[in-house]
């Protein structure tokens, strides 16, 4: 089945992407003060990216590609 989700209206807002998202980040990271959040809809879906602010921050911050239909996270990549 293919599918291309940037050229289809999403159904989930932006908002509620970006809370999906914010919840299992906080779950896994805590606090998520020190990052960075970019949000763009791609033709795979949503990609929320938590990237470090400060420079001398290790590390990364989580990653996720989420379903603008349903709000399904399709993947999720932690960087520690």
């Amino acid at each position: 089945m293919s599918s291309t989700f940037a050229r289809q209206q999403p159904r989930i807002s932006s908002p509620e992407i970006l809370r999906i998202a914010q919840q299992d980040a906080e779950a896994a990271y805590g606090d998520l003060t020190g990052y960075r959040i970019t949000l763009t809809l791609k033709d795979d879906g949503w990609h929320v990216d938590y990237d470090v602010t400060e420079p001398i921050m290790a590390g990364g911050g989580p990653h996720y590609v989420i379903d603008p239909a349903t709000g399904t996270i399709l993947s999720k990549v932690y960087y520690q």
